[in-house]
């Protein structure tokens, strides 16, 4: 460790993000960046703890103290090679990663854990600069070859770390480009997309063949593809979004984020969208039905579009400022979240149940929802209306950012007769495989829709499986 005082005399020193008035004119990214001497201070916080609960808390496991104290000698090569060892794409992850880690650092204790997500992002854009991250080929190639359907998180990594171990990967996109969720379901002033294309391009002169705008299950068959690879890997993701199953669910004006979010990126990317087809909040009163994450992008991304106003609601009861007894350090600490997008103007309300979308000429003006009360009923948390709440709130587009289900059905699972278990997601063994030989899953499509960081890990975990596989070693 480089300071083992470093905690003490440096106090901690976010980035911190462009002004409001500035920002929510364009769709740059928000967050700024530290100049190189104060973000080698930052990572001298490190304690270097005896256990490393950072370590414990990242999906990744990342080697946390380990490149913080590569990074305050000022070895930026070194802290570069050693996260890397760990996550294929930490510059993705230093963006919208929510950082279990830093809710897991022991100086989180008093709330002020070390910046490392932060100092991730520091790290890798520092090596893209300075042309530490450049195209390494496997030096021989095993003559096995791997589908990997789905180019989201999951996707990536396990197509990047199959192609390092020597297979020949082709990996199968139903959009037009590469990134899934990365590129289409976050905004760019999360992230900015010519972040991936960088990646992409790595990954590309390393080797892993790539085919956007091919949907395998329609536009190439499941036989087909069994039949060419030797192994696959389904990275679908878990694209079914929860319906809201209301009356007036279906009048202009209502639509799934997720609708919403991929054509505004779209249209950043220089995709025309006719005038009629156009989803946006310039002048409308715009309810957001949704609390996490999706909705708080779609809150940032009314905004910019130019909203008279932005209201987001939540069934579930507004979290407590701090941690509640029951939710101790090191765990993820489940408090009030308040995004970047929210700091921009938007009115948070919680504990309500939307009841119907109430139209004129069959366009969406209100929606009626009633306050609701949350009580533990044999072990399980039920939730009551409460008389005379009934309300109506004035909106003429209505986003649905209430989470996604699980993946997909129709097509390619179908086809291929892939088993579900109980959330309706990809059944699959402790290898990783599901009932089909040779299939494997990985990502929010054997999980459940998660985060980036856990897509990741669960992308590099099952071409660990796949890799065993094709050689013929049983994993443990």
């Amino acid at each position: 460790m480089g300071d083992p005082k470093g905690f003490i005399k440096i106090k901690k020193k976010p980035a911190g993000n462009r002004l409001i008035h500035e920002r929510i004119g364009d769709y740059s990214e928000v967050e700024q960046v530290l100049n190189s001497e104060d973000r080698m201070l930052q990572a001298s916080r490190c304690m270097d703890c005896g256990i490393p609960f950072c370590h414990w808390g990242c999906p990744v496991d990342n080697l946390i103290p380990e490149w913080n104290d590569l990074l305050y000698k000022g070895d930026w090569k070194g802290a570069s090679d050693r996260l890397h060892s760990t996550n294929n794409f930490p510059e993705f992850t230093g963006r919208i990663c929510p950082a279990p880690c830093e809710h897991s650092c022991v100086l989180n204790i008093e709330e002020q854990p070390v910046t490392i997500r932060e100092n991730e992002v520091a790290i890798v854009e520092r090596a893209f600069l300075e042309g530490y991250i450049k195209p390494v080929s496997p030096k021989m190639r095993t003559g096995k070859k791997v589908a990997v359907i789905g180019s989201g998180p999951a996707g990536m990594a396990a197509a990047d770390q199959l192609n390092k171990a020597g297979h020949s990967v082709t990996l199968f996109e139903k959009d037009e480009k590469i990134g899934g969720l990365l590129r289409f379901g976050i905004p760019d002033f999360k992230l900015n997309k010519r972040t991936i294309d960088r990646r992409l391009e790595v990954m590309i002169a390393e080797g892993v063949e790539m085919k956007t705008g091919v949907e395998v299950g329609k536009d190439i068959s499941g036989k087909e593809i069994m039949d060419q690879f030797d192994a696959v890997c389904l990275a679908i993701g878990a694209m079914q979004p929860r319906e809201l199953d209301v009356p007036g669910r279906n009048l202009d004006g209502v639509h799934f984020a997720m609708e919403y979010l991929g054509q505004q990126n779209r249209v950043n990317d220089g995709v025309y969208v006719a005038y009629d087809n156009r989803i946006t909040a310039e002048g409308r009163k715009v309810l957001v039905i949704g609390g996490g994450d999706t909705g708080s992008d779609c809150v940032g991304t009314a905004i910019r579009q130019g909203a008279e106003s932005v209201t987001q609601i939540e069934i579930m009861p507004k979290p407590p400022e701090k941690r509640a007894d029951e939710n101790p350090w090191p765990y993820f600490a489940k408090t009030l979240k308040t995004s970047t997008s929210h700091e921009e103007g938007c009115e948070r309300r919680w504990s309500l149940s939307t009841l119907q979308f109430i139209e004129m000429q069959r366009r969406v003006t209100h929606a009626e929802v009633e306050e609701i009360s949350w009580g533990k009923e044999n072990g399980s948390f039920k939730m009551k209306s409460i008389p005379g709440s009934k309300q109506q709130i004035e909106a003429d587009l209505i986003l649905l950012a209430m989470g996604f289900v699980h993946p997909v059905h129709e097509g390619l699972l179908e086809e291929l007769g892939i088993d579900l278990n109980l959330r309706k997601n990809v059944q699959v063994d402790q290898q990783m495989a599901t009932n089909v030989d040779k299939v494997f899953a990985s990502g929010d499509a054997a999980n459940g829709a998660s985060l980036v960081v856990t897509a990741i890990a669960s992308g590099r975990r099952v071409a660990k499986r796949i890799d065993d596989y094709l050689i013929g070693v049983k994993s443990e």
